[in-house]
C-alpha cells in the first residue's frame, strides 16, 4: 500500500493557523484506517510503507511529526475545556512494534492532566475472578481526558485465541466455553465499542504493523546494546514462533471490529519515524470530527468578568 505521492514540501509550523495545522496533519492516515473490515486483508497493508518519504526526507518527517504535536495540544486543552467528550486511544502490536515509542513522541505535547495511560499486562487473580472487560473499564477516560491503552481487552481475541489453553485460567463456565466463543467475543467488543461512543467516548485503534523481518532486527539490537537489555525477554522470542497464528488473529480481529465509529488504523511500524506522524495524524483525525470548541461564556459571566477587570484596573 505504498504512497506514490510526495506532496510534502518544507512547512513552518510556526506560521499555520490552528485550522492550517489540523488540516496538514490529518491527510498522513487516511490510507491506513479501516472503518468496514468487511473485505479486509492484511496483506494488502505494507509494513515498510513510509507516505512516499524516504531516508533522505528525515527532517522533514520530524518537522511533520511536530506539526501533529502542536495541533494535538491545542485540541487536547479544547477538549479538557469543553469537559463533554473523551477519547480512549487503543494501542495493539507485536512485540517490539514500537508502542511506547509512539505512545512517547505522539503525546510529548499533551499536558499530562490531560491524559491517562494504562498498561495491560498478565491479568491478575483479581482480574481473573471478574470478566475480561473488567480491568479495561475500570480504566476508561474521564470526560475532557485522553485515555491510553497499551495493549487491552483486544488480548482476549489475540494472545488467548493463539493460546486458547489460557481460557481454563479463566474462571469461565465450561458450557460457555464453545466453538463460537471468538464470534461472541467480537460481538461484545462491538457493543461495548458502539455503547461508549453512545455515551460520549470516542474509541481510535491502532495495530502497529511491523514485519517479521524488522522485529527480529529490533530483537537482536536490544540483545546486543546494554541498555536496551532490559526491553527483551525470553518470552518475546517465544511468541514469535507463534508469528502466523498472530497475523491470522489480528487480520480475524480486524475484519470483526473495525466500524466508523470506531475504526482500526493498520499503522506501517518498520518506520519509526513515519509510523507516528501517522498515529498523531490518526489521533487529530478522531478529535477534529466532533468540532471541539471552547465554552461559550453567558452574558451575566462576561459582564461580571467586565466589572472584575475594571476594579483590576482601577487599583493603584
Amino acid at each position: 500500500m505504498k504512497s506514490k505521492e510526495k506532496e510534502l514540501d518544507k512547512i513552518d509550523v510556526t506560521k499555520l493557523s490552528k485550522k492550517e495545522l489540523i488540516q496538514r496533519a490529518k491527510k498522513f492516515s487516511k490510507n491506513f484506517c479501516v472503518s468496514d473490515g468487511k473485505n479486509f486483508r492484511l496483506k494488502d497493508y505494507d509494513p515498510d510503507d513510509d507516505g512516499g518519504l524516504g531516508p533522505e526526507d528525515k527532517p522533514l518527517v520530524k518537522q511533520v511529526l511536530q506539526l501533529g504535536v502542536n495541533a494535538l495540544a491545542t485540541m487536547q486543552d479544547i477538549l479538557y475545556a469543553q469537559d463533554r467528550w473523551s477519547v480512549l486511544l487503543i494501542f495493539q502490536a507485536m512485540d517490539a512494534a514500537g508502542k511506547d515509542g509512539a505512545i512517547k513522541h505522539v503525546m510529548s505535547g499533551i499536558n499530562p492532566q490531560g491524559c491517562q495511560v494504562s498498561s495491560f499486562k498478565a491479568p491478575t487473580s483479581e482480574d481473573l475472578d471478574h470478566d475480561y472487560m473488567w480491568r479495561c473499564m475500570r480504566n476508561l477516560p474521564e470526560r475532557g481526558r485522553i485515555g491510553i491503552f497499551n495493549r487491552s481487552y483486544y488480548e482476549e481475541v489475540l494472545v488467548v485465541r493463539v493460546h486458547e489453553q489460557l481460557l481454563q485460567s479463566q474462571k469461565i463456565p465450561q458450557k460457555l466455553v464453545t466453538k463460537n466463543i471468538w464470534k461472541e467475543r467480537f460481538e461484545d467488543i462491538r457493543n461495548i465499542e458502539k455503547y461508549l461512543t453512545r455515551n460520549g467516548t470516542l474509541v481510535c485503534k491502532f495495530f502497529l504493523n511491523v514485519s517479521a523481518k524488522e522485529q527480529k532486527k529490533r530483537f537482536l539490537e536490544r540483545i546486543d546494546n546494554p541498555d536496551k537489555n532490559w526491553k527483551f525477554s525470553a518470552s518475546d522470542a517465544k511468541e514469535r514462533r507463534y508469528w502466523k497464528e498472530y497475523m491470522n488473529a489480528y487480520e480475524d480481529m480486524i475484519k470483526n471490529t473495525a466500524t466508523k465509529d470506531s475504526p482500526w488504523y493498520v499503522i506501517p511500524a518498520d518506520n519509526k519515524a513515519f509510523s507516528r506522524v501517522a498515529v498523531a495524524s490518526a489521533v487529530i483525525e478522531t478529535l477534529d470530527s466532533i468540532g471541539l470548541e471552547y465554552p461559550k461564556v453567558a452574558k451575566e459571566k462576561l459582564a461580571e468578568l467586565g466589572t472584575i477587570k475594571q476594579e483590576l484596573l482601577a487599583e493603584k
